[in-house]
């Protein structure tokens, strides 16, 4: 039992204002593993506060990119050390398998920090260029107090997508993470502390989604950064829209991987068991749309059946697991529902199911469809789970066109003999990530999404981007 009582506001563990606790419960136990206070709208007010003083009144945003950088420099010193109990305690409280942990929920967040902490050693605060009348300085400064609302699913890697960038530009963050994963918080919290982070730098207080509305449509927060649903993310631009607050948005998918005729069925199905099922298909870049020609369509829905198949099912913290439970009972009823809506569709489940693999646990077998349309439910709506559609195609022309018929546009794949070919297809998809014979999030690189997926880049140098302000100033003489 991980037992916390006090936030972290101010560079301080103080009381709640409240009284309310937030359970964590395995998802594979179901039992309660963790207990944190449970935020209230007065809490966020402190937090802000405490945010808002150590921008308008400490050195943080004063500093160096330099400096800033050798203190997150720390951070990740400290991340590196102990990022396998950070990779435990995500499987433990979500029921992400241990390896995907140990792979992309600890290591890749690390890779964050990293990578902001040496392009602060080089980033040129002010440039000078050549005006009309005289020359004229173009200065970046940071752009203020940040909300950073984060979801359960990758709940680090999300949160250093923000976090890492925010404090190289020099914000103060208040950080609610989902209640469903405080936990890795609180850890992280402890680590930036031992870095030595200003106080009121970062604030992290765990909460639902009232205080969570409470915080980001506060007065004195100057940008929001969100990761979540798109209804979620709906409702947080309309307030940013009221408020003329800064706002990036990165949501749900729903993206298409498109094997053509000259892919290599055996080789590939090792990259996208990735690719489709990661974190137990709880992953907004999952490919959960295959697509395949009609030629090749009984061989391809067979290979992604024996693939899905075979996954083993079970604990998430052993090692042999490759598919866990998913977060929460309303999760697993959720993935069911849409199972359920497949089979009235009319579409055939090929493997998988509604049959439970376990009794206890929120456990949702590996599911594939066949003789799927791209305008059924399960094609169009993002399911977060480990349930893949199979749907053909007519040429590679009609691949393209249903890969973009999606109100979304977050990743991709194409696999194929011809890699430059590959690339060809790539730049017609209209979405945000894509890969050729594979799928991954580059550090160095933006990472986003079109249409209903959202609105900014997180990561690589456009990441930074997001959280500074442009000046410019002309002078003469």
């Amino acid at each position: 039992m991980r037992q916390h009582d006090k936030l972290f506001i101010g560079g301080e563990w103080v009381a709640p204002a409240g009284t309310g606790t937030i359970e964590v419960i395995s998802p594979h136990t179901e039992e309660v593993v963790g207990r944190v206070p449970d935020g209230t709208a007065e809490d966020m007010e402190r937090a802000v506060a405490a945010a808002r003083a150590a921008f308008d009144h400490g050195p943080w945003p004063h500093m160096t990119f330099a400096e800033r950088a050798e203190v997150i420099g720390r951070l990740a010193a400290i991340y590196n050390e102990r990022q396998g109990e950070m990779a435990g305690l995500i499987t433990e409280e979500m029921g992400s398998p241990i390896t995907f942990s140990n792979l992309a929920q600890a290591p890749q967040p690390l890779g964050m920090l990293r990578y902001y902490a040496e392009l602060g050693r080089t980033f040129v605060q002010e440039d000078e260029r050549p005006g009309l009348f005289g020359p004229v300085t173009v200065r970046r400064e940071p752009v203020g107090v940040v909300a950073a609302v984060v979801p359960w699913n990758v709940p680090q890697f999300v949160t250093m997508t923000k976090l890492a960038p925010a404090l190289l530009a020099g914000c103060a963050i208040v950080l609610k993470p989902a209640p469903e994963t405080p936990l890795d918080a609180y850890l992280l919290a402890e680590w930036a502390h031992e870095a030595g982070l200003p106080a009121g730098v970062l604030n992290i207080v765990a909460a639902g989604r009232e205080a969570g509305e409470h915080l980001v449509s506060h007065k004195d927060v100057d940008k929001v950064a969100f990761t979540g649903s798109t209804a979620a993310g709906r409702r947080i631009a309309a307030i940013c829209g009221e408020q003329l607050k800064r706002v990036s948005l990165e949501l749900g998918g729903k993206s298409a991987a498109i094997i053509l005729d000259d892919a290599d069925l055996a080789a590939s199905m090792g990259f996208l068991s990735m690719a489709t099922l990661m974190n137990n298909g709880q992953a907004c870049v999952a490919q959960t749309r295959i697509l395949a020609s009609r030629r090749r369509y009984d061989e391809v829905v067979d290979a992604i059946a024996n693939m899905a198949g075979s996954q083993p099912v079970g604990d998430p913290a052993d090692p042999a697991t490759g598919i866990g439970p998913l977060v929460a009972q309303r999760q697993q009823e959720r993935v069911e529902g849409y199972i359920r809506i497949g089979m009235e569709e009319g579409a055939k489940v090929v493997v998988g199911g509604l049959e439970r693999p376990y009794d206890k646990g929120w456990y949702v077998a590996p599911t594939v469809f066949a003789g799927v349309g791209n305008d059924m439910r399960i094609a169009r709506e993002e399911i977060f789970g480990p349930v893949l559609a199979v749907i053909p195609y007519e040429d590679e022309a009609d691949a393209v066109r249903i890969a973009n018929d999606s109100d979304y546009g977050l990743a991709g794949t194409v696999w194929t003999a011809d890699a430059e070919h590959g690339m060809e297809v790539a730049r017609k998809v209209r979405t945000g990530t894509y890969g050729v014979n594979c799928f991954m999030l580059e550090t160095n690189a933006p990472f986003g999404g079109y249409k209903a997926s959202g609105i900014g880049r997180e990561l690589g140098p456009e990441g930074l981007n997001g959280y500074l302000e442009y000046k410019t100033i002309a002078r003469l003489g």
